[in-house]
């Protein structure tokens, strides 16, 4: 397959051409965990609230085959743009072996590590049975996830966008209708609870990964997976490896950030807890969206960076700056004009609504600033600089916000609202910072 479109095509519509079926692909992603969670807060505010404390340690895990996927993707992308078959081969073999070797320790650790960490936030038993409930089922399909991931980031080196928009569909609707028959008993099948949610989730996952094995099997890239290049070659591997773990601490920052911001709210009141966690429900699809586009950017970046197109590169990051912006725009209005209505599809106590809606207002200021962030953390890992996308993250989800959340919040005394105005004012301190990185790393190319 000919891939000179990359750096041939006009830069608008070739970025929406790649960027709008992983937009959906990434929206229909993250329909998994809200999905589950829609059905689970049927069960009880219980059964939501252990799902809300179970989310950082299932995202981290998640954040790993994620974060390496993309570290593939860059290397395969950029050496292909180098005219390299033969060592893209080599890197999508080796990627897909570490991938599954990474899986199957994240699933030992992540089980493990629930039950303390579970306590870390609640003392409630209820809770906590809960919370074990769900994760000893879903992270035994941790290694299943992260060889999808895998698959998913090699066909979107080579631009099959499409193809794996259609694997996360399959996953998607696999989990939308075991969700209710699992959970509630519906039809033939028992009635399960949140271990139900949990089966459905990791059988969806299953599912995306038959689709790629299926395909590929009909229908071979020009990109070869083969047990005798899964040897790992060490120039290969440290360059997935440095945009990888990069990648994959920008995604587990995340987790990091719930759980610590979970520890400053706890002492006003769990509620507060299951508010934060309906938030990065609803906030998933907005920002999935977002990190969509920066899905079909990232190719495009790698491959102009590597045949020396620098110009086309700077071009694509503008643009995709624009078609995120619009994004979080969207979402800024939606959050701003009906916040009862999105907190509604998770409880239904009028009180828990009136404190999720106060939060989406506040945090919701901040959307439209975080686009700059976002797509210079995907434009510098596309180029290989895992590290400079690492500083991004690290203001957006430690150095600004956790400080900002407990200094507003417990010193100044705004209590929960503190912490809900930490978000807007991280994401326009780090978009400022992330130009400055992403002008600075031309600069040091020759390129104004």
């Amino acid at each position: 397959m000919n891939q000179d479109f990359m750096k041939e095509k006009p830069v608008f519509p070739l970025l929406l051409s790649m960027g709008v079926p992983m937009i959906l692909s990434m929206i229909l992603g993250a329909l998994y965990n809200i999905v589950d969670s829609i059905f689970v807060s049927k069960i009880s505010e219980d059964a939501m609230t252990a799902l809300s404390l179970v989310y950082p340690i299932q995202n981290l895990i998640h954040a790993a085959g994620v974060g390496f996927g993309i570290g593939m993707n860059a290397a395969i992308a950029r050496i292909l743009g180098e005219g390299k078959s033969r060592e893209a081969n080599m890197a999508a073999s080796q990627g897909m072996l570490l991938s599954l070797i990474h899986g199957l320790v994240l699933t030992v650790l992540g089980i493990a590590a629930m039950p303390w960490f579970l306590r870390m936030f609640t003392d409630d038993e209820t809770t906590i049975a809960y919370g074990l409930a769900y994760a000893n089922i879903v992270l035994l399909f941790s290694a299943v996830d992260a060889l999808g991931m895998a698959y998913e980031k090699i066909y979107q080196a080579v631009g099959k966008m499409v193809l794996a928009m259609m694997s996360v569909l399959v996953g998607c609707l696999t989990n939308i209708v075991l969700d209710p028959l699992l959970i509630f008993g519906l039809g033939p099948f028992p009635e399960m609870g949140i271990e139900g949610a949990a089966w459905a989730t990791g059988i969806g996952q299953t599912a995306a990964l038959v689709f790629y094995v299926v395909v590929n099997g009909l229908r071979p890239l020009n990109v070869k997976i083969s047990v005798r290049q899964m040897l790992p070659r060490e120039g290969i591997w440290k360059s997935m490896y440095s945009v990888g773990i990069a990648a994959a601490l920008n995604i587990a920052l995340a987790s990091f950030l719930l759980s610590a911001l979970n520890w400053i709210l706890a002492p006003f009141s769990q509620v507060y807890i299951l508010v934060l966690g309906v938030y990065y429900k609803l906030q998933a699809l907005l920002y999935q969206a977002a990190c969509g586009l920066v899905q079909g950017m990232r190719p495009l970046v790698g491959y102009n960076y590597g045949a020396g197109e620098y110009g086309r590169v700077k071009s694509i990051f503008r643009a995709a700056v624009i078609v995120i912006v619009g994004i979080m725009a969207a979402g800024t209005i939606l959050c701003q004009a009906a916040p009862d209505w999105l907190m509604g599809l998770f409880t239904e106590n009028a009180g828990t609504i009136e404190k999720g809606r106060a939060a989406l207002r506040i945090i919701s200021l901040g959307f439209i600033f975080s686009a700059v962030s976002v797509a210079a953390s995907g434009a510098l890992e596309g180029m290989g600089q895992g590290l400079a996308s690492l500083k991004i993250s690290l203001m957006r989800y430690v150095i600004v916000i956790i400080p900002a959340a407990f200094f507003l919040s417990r010193v100044l005394g705004l209590g929960p609202a503190g912490v809900w105005h930490s978000f807007w004012i991280a994401e326009t301190v780090t978009a400022a910072l992330s130009w400055l990185i992403y002008r600075r790393y031309l600069a040091s190319l020759h390129i104004s």
